[in-house]
């Protein structure tokens, strides 16, 4: 086993701290972004938190005790709201991932908005206790935060990413013309 001060350390550890720490920062920074923009940004930035994560180095729990949360309900809300101003009508997607998909003949509808401000509240979670700079705090947080990834957030991540790149690959006309001079055609334009 190793000891936390050579996990918390560990190259791979700080590598995702580093890339964590540059997701929140980006998604806390959305407000006023163009569509295009964001998603460009979301779709490089995804792609190396999960790498990242999933590089984490195997850590063990030393303390029982609930760890301190940074992400209240009125942060997280703000942020999905915000996400969701940007994303406009192409917040939504069909999910196929859960497991309720087996037993349902509807396809369930999710937000990227929700679902990336449930990624940014583990992670940010995770980089709060870790700027606090006490080991063993440390130590578990990188526990928490791996092993949500592996059970939540990593499923989420790849699943919003699917959304992302049909919201960039497969745009329609309308969001062309969006993007192009950064307002929505009026209804009354023929």
């Amino acid at each position: 086993m190793k000891n936390y001060s050579q996990v918390i350390f560990d190259k791979n550890t700080v590598e995702f701290v580093t890339v964590a720490a540059e997701f929140c920062g980006f998604l806390e920074r959305a407000e006023n972004m163009k569509r295009s923009t964001f998603v460009d940004t979301t779709l490089k930035i995804l792609p190396l938190l999960y790498l990242k994560a999933s590089m984490l180095p195997e850590v063990d729990l030393f303390n029982d005790e609930e760890q301190e949360r940074y992400v209240t309900e009125e942060i997280y809300e703000v942020l999905r709201i915000n996400i969701s101003a940007v994303l406009a009508e192409k917040d939504d997607y069909l999910e196929v991932f859960l497991p309720e998909m087996a037993y349902s003949d509807t396809p369930i509808k999710k937000t990227i908005s929700e679902d990336l401000a449930d990624i940014y509240q583990d992670v940010k979670d995770f980089i709060f206790v870790f700027q606090l700079g006490l080991n063993e705090t440390m130590n578990d947080a990188l526990y928490t935060c791996k092993e949500n990834f592996g059970l939540y957030w990593g499923q989420k991540l790849v699943n919003t990413l699917r959304a992302l790149h049909d919201i960039k690959y497969n745009p329609d006309t309308e969001d062309q013309e969006n993007d192009e001079d950064g307002t929505y055609p009026s209804l009354d334009e023929d």
